[in-house]
């Protein structure tokens, strides 16, 4: 079963209803009690980082992550701001992150006047390397983006998709080990969210 975070900073509703027509098995948690026997996790989020992680200590869901994250391992999949919030911090905010993953989110900084920010819309994403996240990977796939600000990676090979902001690729989802971030909406991409969800659901079991 997967446990989806309830952090008071987002619409959970897309999420639960992408899982339950998938059939994927899952609850909502938002106490350290609800998450004690989470055996996978879910972290999705969107709005302000600094509110974002106001959220979680104010619940005091931060020590209780971390410990299921960094020392029991269970698979953990960070979604939108939830995956910048995993890292280290934003230039968004002044507040620390999670710390799980050695990267910080940066903002958008458009070259041409075609270069919105915020990036809005279907966006096609590029594999890095092999991993069981990806398997069975179409060429055409694409994802549902709503951001600012994207991830910066400090270890290159945690880079498991990318995409393009113009000509330059960004960091579009990475894994490190048990932690998967992705910076897109998996529950509103359609078919290829839930090839995704799939293929995460796979991998916790």
């Amino acid at each position: 079963m997967i446990t989806v975070i309830d952090s008071g900073v987002s619409n959970l509703g897309s999420m639960q209803n992408m899982l339950k027509r998938l059939s994927i098995p899952f609850k909502v948690a938002g106490t350290p009690q609800d998450i004690e026997d989470a055996a996978s996790i879910i972290l999705p989020g969107v709005g302000a980082f600094d509110a974002g992680m106001r959220n979680l200590h104010a619940r005091g869901l931060v020590d209780i992550l971390t410990h299921k994250a960094l020392v029991e391992k269970v698979p953990v999949m960070g979604v939108c701001l939830g995956m910048q919030l995993m890292t280290q911090g934003s230039e968004e905010g002044q507040q620390p992150g999670l710390g799980w993953v050695p990267a910080k989110a940066i903002r958008f900084q458009p070259t041409t006047s075609e270069q919105r920010v915020p990036f809005m819309g279907w966006n096609e994403v590029t594999p890095t390397k092999l991993d069981a996240m990806t398997t069975h990977m179409r060429p055409d796939t694409r994802f549902y983006f709503v951001h600012s600000y994207h991830v910066v990676c400090d270890d290159p090979s945690d880079i498991l998709l990318t995409a393009p902001f113009g000509a330059t690729p960004y960091t579009a989802a990475y894994r490190r080990g048990n932690l998967v971030g992705m910076q897109f909406h998996p529950e509103k991409s359609h078919k290829f969210g839930m090839w995704l969800l799939r293929n995460f659901s796979e991998m916790t079991a």
